[in-house]
This record gives C-alpha cells, sequence and structure tokens, in this order.
C-alpha cells in the first residue's frame, strides 16, 4: 500500500456534481484511490498522522490541480505519417485514399513504436485515460501491439478492436489489402477481449469493439459486433457522420441518414460512443439524447480536413454526453488534449455566440464529460472514492504571465502547456514535466526512422 498527499496548490479544481474549486487544495491517496479532498489547512488538521507518513509529498504552489483528461478517440499509429505532403490539403476521403498505400506496410513495431509517442504526447498534455481505435491489421499487427505499449508508460487504456471487411471491390473506401474477412473479425474480436477485458472499477485497460465506419464495413458486421459486444459487456466505438462524403455515401448505399443506419444495426445506445458527428442532424442529436449515446468531438481534425463545425451547443441542450477526441495524428497531427479544449470553445462561438461555451465548459468536456463517453464513473472526478488520476499545470510562468485573475480560465483561453505532474492510478508518470515512465529520446529516433521508411520507402 502507498499514499501520496498533493498540496498547496493555488486552485484544485474537483468538477465534482458541485464542480467546487478549492483555493490552496490539497488531496490524498491511498493504493491508487483518492481518500480526502479539501484545503491543506484543513486535511493537515483531520489527518496529520497520515500525512506526515506519506510515502510521497508534491507541492503545488501556484499550480492548477484538475482531474486526469479523458481522451475518447485517437489513431496512434498515425503519428507515423504527421504532416504528408499528398494530403495536407485534401478532405476526408481524399486523405484516406492517399494514406492507405502507406498504411499497408504497418508493422508490430510500428504500431508499438507510434502507440508510445502518442501516449508520450497525450500525457504530457495531461491525459491520464485515452482510447485508441486501431482498425488496420495488416504484416500480423495486433491489438496486444498497443497494450504492450501502454502498460509500460503507465496510461490507463482503452483498446479498441477495430476493423475494415468492405473494400474497393465491394463499393467500400479502401483497398481490398487493407481489408479483413469478418469471421477473422469476429474471433479476434472475442479473443481480445476474453484475454485482457478488465470490468473491474478502477481497471487500467478495457477493450471495445469497433468496426471502423459505414464506408468500410457491412451492416452485418455491425449487427454481430454489436451482439458479440453486449454479450460480454463491453462497449462500442465507431466513425459516424464525419463530414459531407460521409453523409452522401450512407444515403446512397443504405438509404438512411447516418443516424437511422447507426440505430438499424444496433448502433444507439449507453454502450455506444461515435466519433465526429459533424453531420448529425436534428432529428439525430435528438436519437442520441434519447438512447443514451455518447460524441467523441475532435474539433482539431474536423478543422484540418475541413469537416465542419459539431454542433455541440444542441447536442449539449438536447442532453447527448459529449468527451473529446484528438483523432488521429495524421488529421490533427499533434496530441495535445488541452489545445482540443480550446479549441473545442472556439468552434462553438466561431457561429457568432461569445457565450455559445464558456472555458469551464470545454475543460468539463476533457474530463467528466470523457469519462461519461467511456462509460467510467471511477475517473475525471477529484473525489473521495475516484481513481488517483490528476495533473497539474505551473501557472507562475511566462504562458500565464497576466492571466491569474482567473487561472482555471487561463487553462484554455492561453496558450496550451504541458503540465508539470500526472499521476495515474496513484503513480507519478510525469514529474517537472519529463515523463518517468520511458526515455523519451530512443522512441522518437526509432519513430523518425520508421515515419520516413514508411513514407520515402
Amino acid at each position: 500500500m502507498t499514499t501520496l498527499f498533493a498540496r498547496h496548490a493555488r486552485v484544485l479544481v474537483t468538477m465534482d456534481d458541485s464542480r467546487r474549486e478549492i483555493a490552496d487544495g490539497a488531496l490524498f491517496v491511498r493504493d491508487g484511490v483518492i481518500e480526502a479532498v479539501d484545503t491543506t489547512e484543513a486535511l493537515i488538521a483531520r489527518m496529520p498522522d497520515a500525512i506526515r507518513a506519506a510515502d510521497e509529498t508534491l507541492d503545488l504552489r501556484g499550480h492548477v490541480l484538475l482531474p486526469g483528461l479523458v481522451n475518447t478517440h485517437h489513431h496512434m499509429f498515425q503519428t507515423l505519417t504527421r504532416a504528408v505532403p499528398a494530403v495536407q490539403n485534401v478532405e476526408l476521403f481524399g486523405w484516406l485514399t492517399g494514406l492507405y498505400g502507406y498504411w499497408l506496410h504497418l508493422t508490430p513495431d510500428m504500431i508499438y513504436n507510434s502507440a508510445l509517442v502518442a501516449m508520450a504526447e497525450l500525457m504530457l498534455s495531461g491525459c491520464t485515460t485515452s482510447s485508441d481505435h486501431l482498425y488496420l491489421f495488416p504484416n500480423g499487427v495486433q491489438l496486444e501491439d498497443e497494450i504492450r505499449a501502454a502498460a509500460e508508460i503507465g496510461l490507463r487504456f482503452h483498446a479498441c478492436r477495430g476493423a475494415m471487411s468492405v473494400g474497393e471491390s465491394a463499393g467500400g473506401l479502401p483497398p481490398d489489402r487493407l481489408c479483413e474477412r469478418e469471421p477473422d473479425i469476429l474471433r479476434d474480436m472475442q479473443r481480445v477481449i476474453e484475454t485482457h477485458h478488465n470490468a473491474e472499477r478502477y481497471a487500467m485497460l478495457r477493450i471495445a469493439l469497433a468496426p471502423c465506419a459505414p464506408f468500410s464495413v457491412s451492416q452485418d458486421l455491425m449487427r454481430e459486433s454489436a451482439a458479440l459486444a453486449r454479450q460480454y459487456g463491453v462497449r462500442l466505438h465507431t466513425h459516424l457522420a464525419e463530414n459531407v462524403k460521409d453523409i452522401d455515401y450512407t444515403r446512397e448505399h443504405f438509404h438512411q441518414t447516418p443516424a437511422e443506419y447507426a440505430e438499424s444495426v444496433g448502433w444507439l445506445g449507453a454502450d455506444v460512443w461515435h466519433a465526429h458527428c459533424v453531420q448529425l442532424d436534428p432529428a439525430g442529436i435528438d436519437a442520441f439524447a434519447r438512447t443514451g449515446t455518447g460524441v467523441a468531438h475532435c474539433p482539431g481534425s474536423n478543422f484540418r480536413l475541413a469537416s465542419g463545425i459539431a454542433p455541440i451547443k444542441a447536442m449539449h441542450a438536447a442532453g447527448v454526453r459529449v468527451g473529446l477526441g484528438v483523432d488521429g495524428s495524421s488529421s490533427n497531427d499533434g496530441g495535445h488534449l488541452l489545445n482540443e479544449a480550446r479549441l473545442a470553445l472556439y468552434a462553438q462561438r466561431a457561429g457568432g455566440d461569445p457565450a455559445a461555451m464558456t472555458a469551464r465548459q470545454s475543460l468539463e468536456l476533457g474530463t467528466r464529460g470523457g469519462a461519461a463517453v467511456l462509460g467510467r464513473d471511477d475517473i475525471g472526478v477529484l473525489a473521495p472514492g475516484m481513481a488517483a488520476d490528476f495533473v497539474s499545470i505551473d501557472t507562475d510562468t511566462l504562458a500565464f504571465a497576466g492571466a491569474l485573475h482567473d487561472p482555471v480560465a487561463a487553462l484554455i483561453l492561453c496558450a496550451p502547456q504541458t503540465v508539470a505532474f500526472n499521476v495515474i492510478n496513484g503513480r507519478v508518470v510525469v514529474r517537472d514535466g519529463q515523463l518517468t515512465t520511458v526515455a523519451l529520446a530512443p522512441i522518437i529516433a526509432r519513430q523518425n526512422q520508421m515515419a520516413r521508411q514508411l513514407v520515402d520507402g
């Protein structure tokens, strides 16, 4: 059993039901779980012996302390194909067809190393829990290549076993060589659930099933994967209504709107979350709200690919659960979750309403919002009984000079920063802005070598 005491935070942002913000805040952790949250003075008075005996004490003077951020959508392998010249100025379908040829050559080592790069980026930006949607399995790639990286670096991880089964010859978007046989897909989905999924509270690893998109999988696979997921009690994830061409494809091939398509294949419900939903119509929003279906909002990627602005304000008004996602690092080209929260705020205000989203609302998307989308009741909030996943950002720095009238809002309104501390499951994984679990230099060197091999041949 280990204990940790974090004290003297300039502000501790609980994100609890009362949205308390505690000046000179502190929290006490025992064995990976938060035991107490209060002012520093109050905690020292309440539990002096435990605090004196704490295995580690973090002095967070000048820091804002907040729940660890939750990333609800990513494609970590794409850190190998960032800023590829041929696809810098195209929309979603052109971007995908321009990259499939490179991704045909992905190897298990590439998946593993690219996951380490993506996870390191996320953790340094304040993320403590991430999902990842891996839908390509060429050359012996397995979901375990990412799972191994998460265990090594110390990230709480939701691994999504994706799939593509409808290639060009059958009217789909991807090349046939990147598609798998549906019986093989379902067999491997069952295998990874039985091998890796942990449904217990505070689990560090969970599995979700994630056929890629309407333009790359069949309706049969959608239905059968949904049935399999519900048999085992795991969640479902896919892309939906990302851009206008996505809408056109669904209407042409299925004669339905995206929400109607999702409902017809059993993909609405409290155990489902969809990425993007940029073009979700009012009826679709109502269907999501009625069924408890979640949304992963990825504004950076949506801007980069000119997909549009997701109607998050309307979703919130209807009661739809929404979290943030950085999406793939070939369409966002970065994995900074605080920056995503900033872009989410700007996106909603771009329509002309300066009050469409506040800084605290955007921060909530990245914390308790993301936790709800992933079906977690043990992260996203700093309160007794919650997992000890938290981060701190030093606000006594150049980036926040003159912004301390409201240091919480400054986290969003000022330029995004690297965290000073990141604690996951009670373990310090970032200390003074440096990862403690892996050495970054060799990972970066391998990544650049692999990226040149993949793109330059």
